[in-house]
């Protein structure tokens, strides 16, 4: 950490990404759930509804809403599933707890996972971008790259600081992941990741809007739009997810602990 600390905050907290990346790397359920399932999801919904027109009106090919969809599950993955489940194990596993008497700051400790979390949703979202161009011919047009960008990292940012304030309601790492599924699903479904939200009935795609998935992937979604004009950001949706982030925040410092659950009682 010397060298790191003589760089400053900045290194300190690219240290610590470094280093929880490489734990990242090593974890093969992990990979495979953030990095791979998100692709296999991709070829699977192309390969089923080919080049079906979806969404409203005339609609857009099935392989032009998928990638956008999928891609917006590919950020969820990164930022949210995996961190809440990686966050409960370290822990009840007391590794948190070791992690916080060390001498690094626990604001480093927390921005490291955090800023390792975006980067791997945005090269997830990059990699299912580059396979729906060059293996579907699916075209991002230029002009909303802007578009694409900044709804990546806000929803990216948005959902790693929901991962910590989640993190708090999960009693043991058994729950983890059949707690974050049983919350996710339902929502990919109702929030156009999976099915246009203009097939699903009303009532659910008012549900649907008071929570991020949706405009998550809206905000992705518009940027595929070929007839999307401007750099494709949507200012309703980044509201929304910035709302969501200040929420998760307010309760992840309310509650957020390093200590095992069993040891807090």
């Amino acid at each position: 950490m010397t060298t790191a600390a003589a760089r400053g905050p900045l290194g300190l907290v690219l240290h610590q990404a470094r280093y929880d990346l490489l734990g990242f790397l090593r974890n093969r359920q992990g990979r495979f759930f953030t990095l791979v399932l998100p692709l296999l999801f991709l070829v699977i919904f192309i390969s089923i509804f080919g080049n079906n027109k979806v969404g409203p009106g005339a609609g857009v090919a099935a392989r032009t809403y998928y990638v956008p969809g999928i891609s917006a599950l590919a950020v969820i993955a990164a930022s949210f599933v995996n961190l809440v489940i990686t966050i409960t194990v370290l822990r009840e596993e007391g590794i948190l707890k070791r992690r916080r008497a060390t001498p690094v700051p626990a604001w480093v400790l927390i921005a490291g996972r955090t800023l390792m979390a975006i980067g791997v949703s945005l090269t997830s979202m990059v990699i299912l971008m580059l396979l729906g161009r060059f293996a579907y011919g699916v075209r991002l047009p230029s002009h909303t790259i802007p578009g694409i960008a900044v709804t990546a990292v806000v929803g990216s940012i948005t959902f790693c600081v929901l991962a910590y304030a989640f993190s708090t309601l999960i009693a043991n790492e058994d729950a983890a992941q059949p707690m974050v599924q049983a919350v996710m699903l339902p929502l990919y479904f109702i929030s156009g990741v999976f099915i246009p939200a203009v097939n699903l009935p009303g009532w659910l795609g008012h549900v649907a809007q008071v929570f991020p998935v949706e405009h998550l992937s809206d905000g992705l979604h518009h940027a595929f739009t070929p007839a999307t004009t401007g750099v494709g950001i949507v200012w309703s949706d980044i509201g929304v997810l910035a709302v969501w982030a200040a929420i998760g925040l307010v309760f992840a410092l309310w509650r957020f602990s390093w200590l095992p659950k069993a040891a807090t009682g």
